[in-house]
């Protein structure tokens, strides 16, 4: 999304719209489907603009980056629970679920990998139990 201040070419009021892209603002004002809200007129133009910069110093609140630092905590918690729990199998986990739903194939542990959301869509319209879980990778500097 992106958020811009437009003004009124006809009476002079300026407001803020939001679009989906600068692409999307352009194909709006191509089709003469931009107008102003006081006067109805379609002469609307992109006024000057200055981005809200965010430092460096003040990027994330406080709070919310300890909000954030938990939720780190608690994923890799939970990658370390699979890993120990369940037998990883990379990018053959469609295959794998398959052959465990299909051919009753017995496994001592259960299995994770890597899939497509198409791929997890597939199985699950199969009736293979599947969940996705936000993985983590680990930052060894």
């Amino acid at each position: 999304m992106i958020k811009y201040k437009l003004i009124c070419k006809k009476c002079d009021i300026s407001f803020d719209s939001w679009f989906a892209s600068s692409k999307e603002y352009e194909k709006l004002k191509k089709k003469s489907l931009l107008n102003c809200h006081g006067c109805g007129s379609k002469k609307i133009e992109k006024t000057l603009m200055a981005p809200k910069l965010i430092s460096g110093i003040n990027r994330i609140p406080k709070s919310q980056n300890l909000k954030l630092r938990s939720i780190d905590k608690k994923i890799k918690e939970y990658q370390k629970f699979i890993k120990k729990n369940f037998e990883y199998v990379g990018k053959n986990f469609t295959y794998e679920a398959r052959s465990i739903h299909y051919n009753n194939k017995k496994k001592n542990k259960g299995i994770f990998g890597t899939a497509s959301i198409e791929q997890i869509k597939e199985l699950r319209e199969e009736g293979i139990e599947t969940e996705l879980i936000p993985w983590v990778e680990d930052k060894n500097n």
